[in-house]
């Protein structure tokens, strides 16, 4: 009894220690600027990245964390992600499609639970490949903030829709208006301002995407970006993307 005593205690110490180390590291989010122009922001950013490449590209390749590979017919709105023995082309906006477990095509629950979690992976990863460009998405909401050293921060809401509504991320830009960061308010991370760095920027047919992001907690890159006009561009073939 008196161990069990002396554990529950020193548990209790640390979840209590935990609660101040997340309490001191936690940043209130900013409030907006009064008189300024968040949307005139937003477009700078959005001309800076080259929104309108971005918009007219039509397939885009990538590797996010733990082996997740991404290719993504953007105009037809078809993904076919794929992690370890799985693969699924994805139909995003109907959320469905197929799925195969070492190239054997599975229907029923196991097909529903797989399109599932690819949905639920590319709602993540899809999210650290080109955020910048989803901040005019239906339901955002935009403000502009004070940011480092005193410069201007753009402030997005995800008021409403999406997977997380009520998530918030102040962007952070250099002198020509590309991201070099942005801190988050987000359900799914108990640290509130938590600052990752964008960086490593290229050029996909015009278009500028991070490769890289870091922070004290986790660093981490984008592998194999690769995009263009046609699937060789890619180096894939119609099949990816018939569901």
């Amino acid at each position: 009894m008196k161990l069990l005593k002396k554990i529950l205690i020193v548990c209790l110490a640390l979840a209590l220690l935990s609660i101040g180390c997340i309490s001191a590291l936690s940043k209130k989010s900013p409030a907006p600027l009064s008189n300024e122009n968040a949307d005139a922001l937003a477009e700078a950013m959005l001309t800076a990245l080259n929104k309108p490449a971005f918009d007219s590209l039509n397939y885009l390749q990538w590797e996010f964390m733990m082996g997740h590979k991404y290719m993504w017919d953007k105009q037809n709105n078809v993904a076919n992600v794929q992690w370890k023995d799985k693969e699924v082309i994805l139909n995003l906006d109907q959320v469905d499609g197929k799925a195969f477990v070492n190239g054997q095509e599975v229907e029923g629950d196991k097909k529903r639970k797989l399109i599932d979690r690819a949905w639920g992976f590319w709602c993540n990863d899809s999210f650290w490949m080109f955020a910048p460009f989803k901040i005019k998405d239906p339901g955002t909401q935009l403000s502009v903030v004070e940011g480092k050293e005193g410069n201007k921060a753009l402030k997005v809401e995800y008021v409403n829709g999406g997977v997380t509504p009520g998530d918030t991320y102040v962007w952070h830009l250099d002198k020509n208006n590309i991201p070099t960061s942005y801190q988050m308010w987000v359900k799914i991370l108990p640290v509130k301002g938590m600052e990752v760095s964008w960086e490593d920027w290229i050029e996909v047919d015009g278009a500028k995407l991070a490769q890289k992001h870091g922070s004290k907690m986790m660093n981490f890159e984008m592998k194999g970006v690769r995009g263009g006009a046609s699937l060789s561009d890619i180096g894939t073939e119609s099949s990816s993307f018939k569901y």
